[in-house]
């Protein structure tokens, strides 16, 4: 197998593409596609548009979750013989949210070069909009589509201080938030973002609460849509009543022993105190 050391090696190139609106795209990012021998792709269609879009026409070969693992030796055998290989997703930064980690790290194994060319993420897009604190952030991606896998995650994110980025399909965007309201609180201030960098891009900022009141009315069930919230400040300290109240409510969806370490880690109590709450 050839490796980098090879002078005839071909490169992986991770480029990111527009997540709506064409006229982001690098003029890096064009002259790798226009260049690259062959193009990977999480949706073949899109980056086909996308190739038209610019006046390039390469070889296109699918990538997506389901085939990553089986096209890999193929994608290695191009490298192999000095064709470099862009990777695309549907939008924004491969790997974020989206299938290429595999590949990547199947090339790196080999010992091929990996290029970032980076550009366009929805979640620096967010970000950078929201009017949250942007110096210490966490990227959740999407929360688990079940209901009772979504609510025990979001339990566990309630105690993060940093602003929180989340990822949300249009069909969940109500339960979601609703979850959102119940768990972090009314009050937690928050950005809902839809449809970024496209012709009805809209940011709508406010608590929680007021933005689940707005779902289906100002803001449309429509587009694609990231949640930035902020992150939890230092509560005050709360009494025993309070504790066990917390613990009641997150008992009635936890296993208690989670409910107990969840409590703690909420409170600054240390579990033994907790536990012992729930004795008495």
């Amino acid at each position: 197998m050839a490796n980098a050391s090879t002078k005839s090696a071909g490169t992986l190139y991770i480029v990111a593409t527009p997540i709506g609106n064409v006229g982001d795209l690098g003029a890096r990012a064009r002259d790798v596609l226009q260049a690259a021998a062959v193009v990977a792709a999480e949706d073949t269609r899109r980056a086909r548009q996308l190739l038209a879009r610019i006046g390039a026409e390469r070889p296109i070969v699918s990538l997506y979750e389901h085939n990553e693992t089986a096209q890999i030796a193929r994608l290695l055998g191009e490298l192999g013989q000095g064709r470099s290989i862009a990777l695309v997703s549907d939008a924004g930064t491969p790997l974020i949210s989206d299938p290429g980690l595999k590949l990547v790290q199947a090339v790196v194994a080999a010992e091929f070069p990996v290029v970032s060319i980076p550009g366009p993420s929805a979640v620096t897009a967010a970000l950078s909009v929201a009017g949250l604190p942007t110096d210490r952030f966490a990227f959740e991606g999407f929360l688990p589509r079940r209901a009772a896998a979504r609510r025990e995650r979001l339990h566990e994110l309630a105690v993060e201080s940093r602003t929180l980025v989340i990822f949300e399909a249009v069909h969940r965007i109500e339960a979601t938030l609703g979850d959102l309201v119940e768990i972090f609180g009314a009050a937690r201030n928050a950005a809902l973002c839809r449809e970024l960098t496209k012709v009805h891009e809209q940011v709508v900022r406010g608590s929680l609460a007021e933005l689940r009141g707005q779902l289906g009315g100002s803001i449309p069930l429509l587009g694609e849509f990231v949640i930035v919230v902020e992150g939890r400040t230092a509560p005050a300290a709360l009494g025993d009543t309070e504790v066990l109240r917390l613990y009641e409510l997150l008992v009635a969806e936890l296993p208690p022993a989670r409910a107990v370490a969840l409590c703690a880690k909420i409170t600054g109590c240390s579990r033994n105190a907790v536990y012992a709450l729930t004795r008495a």
